[in-house]
């Protein structure tokens, strides 16, 4: 029996009334038929992070932790103002070394672009950060009415759909980076 893979998913929202909430949700409910992953949910509402960068806070060392064991994250981010939130930023910035070496997929939603003026800025942060980030992505044009407040989705044919294709590959990466990173961690590589 394999060992299930880490997988941390990041709410990339803290505004009231959250669609993230919506979002994250439905994503999990559908993360139950990949048991090969370990799934930890993130929100950055959970942490009472410093409003400065005192990486001696407790709170950003229970964070560190946190996103250290995982081996994998996606990432769950609106479009505010096309682009993504300062919270988001703010949980990214915060760290190096956890995002080192490991794969970062995107579930996104927002107006008529679902989000994907997020992600590709989200892409050029994870680059400078040392991660990969998956091609395939889920996104959500003007999902307000498309969920319920227990995250259920309607006509989810589509959204499966890219669900399974970025699972996939994220999987694929994954494996192929936990390999990489057990013969020889990614911090020990000479800059």
């Amino acid at each position: 029996m394999k060992t299930p893979t880490r997988l941390a998913v990041i709410y990339g929202s803290t505004r009231e009334g959250r669609i993230c909430d919506r979002v994250v949700k439905w994503l999990t409910q559908e993360l139950v038929r990949f048991p090969q992953f370990d799934i930890d949910i993130i929100d950055p509402l959970d942490f009472a992070l410093p409003a400065n960068r005192d990486m001696t806070h407790p709170e950003v060392d229970r964070l560190a932790r946190r996103l250290g064991m995982a081996d994998a994250f996606i990432i769950v981010t609106p479009e505010y103002n096309h682009s993504f939130t300062a919270s988001l930023k703010s949980i990214i910035d915060f760290f190096f070394e956890p995002w080192q070496g490991k794969p970062v997929a995107f579930v996104s939603y927002g107006g008529i672009s679902g989000g994907l003026r997020a992600v590709e800025q989200l892409r050029l942060v994870f680059a400078e950060l040392h991660a990969v980030t998956i091609r395939d992505s889920v996104s959500f044009a003007a999902p307000w009415n498309r969920f319920d407040t227990e995250g259920r989705l309607d006509n989810p044919a589509d959204a499966m759909r890219l669900l399974d294709r970025m699972m996939t590959r994220l999987e694929w990466w994954t494996r192929a980076l936990v390999a990489a990173r057990s013969d020889r961690p990614y911090a020990d590589i000479a800059a």
